[in-house]
């Protein structure tokens, strides 16, 4: 009987043991697959949030987010003369003597003010504001030509357009081909059309007040 309570202890000690060195196991085989699996769900986090920042670097590219000097410049330069073409054109609608250069200063009212208004809503829609209202030399220049009246005035005002709207084609060329905003690149590029024929027109109405 003593001998039997011996062997019986002695199994149950071996049986013991076996289950504290397979729970062990257990254990550590556990430790190690949370820890690989938290290596995997950083690996995915990193993996995630690497494609979230392409992509939102790729929509804001997309709708307009990066807007470099030159746009910035670019838009300074197009509202400002955007809204000195209106002014003046207001100017030259009432005191214009020939009746093509009084139309064409309501035409420019009228493109301008559209197209001032196109710029003004892509730079809320990117975010940037740009200069408004006239500066000084535009200011200046309206204010000269304010004091003059019949003849001279259509033969001045004709001039102004003349070299206003060489410019204007020159920047808005040099934007649809150089600038780095798509939406301020797709804006010079359908607006220089316009510009074009702009000229076009008061070219001709100059080589008739000669």
């Amino acid at each position: 009987m003593k001998k039997l309570n011996l062997t019986t202890i002695s199994a149950l000690a071996v049986f013991g043991l076996a289950a504290c060195n397979g729970s062990a196991t257990n254990t550590v085989n556990t430790t190690n697959m949370n820890r690989a699996a938290m290596n995997t769900n950083s690996n995915v986090a990193v993996v995630v949030n690497s494609n979230a920042n392409t992509m939102m670097n790729t929509m804001s590219n997309t709708a307009g987010g990066n807007v470099s000097s030159i746009d910035q410049e670019f838009m300074d330069k197009a509202l400002q003369g955007g809204m000195k073409e209106v002014q003046i054109g207001g100017i030259a609608a009432a005191k214009a003597q020939n009746v093509e250069v009084k139309a064409f200063a309501q035409k420019m009212i009228n493109d301008h003010s559209r197209a001032n208004n196109e710029l003004r809503d892509l730079a809320k829609q990117i975010g940037v504001t740009p200069v408004g209202g006239t500066n000084s030399e535009q200011q200046k220049e309206m204010s000269e030509l304010s004091r003059l009246s019949g003849a001279a005035f259509d033969k001045e005002y004709v001039k102004k357009m003349v070299e206003d709207h060489e410019k204007d084609v020159a920047e808005f060329q040099k934007q649809s081909d150089g600038g780095t905003n798509g939406n301020l690149k797709k804006f010079a590029a359908e607006t220089l059309p316009t510009l074009k024929m702009h000229l076009e027109m008061i070219k001709e109405i100059q080589g008739k007040l000669k």
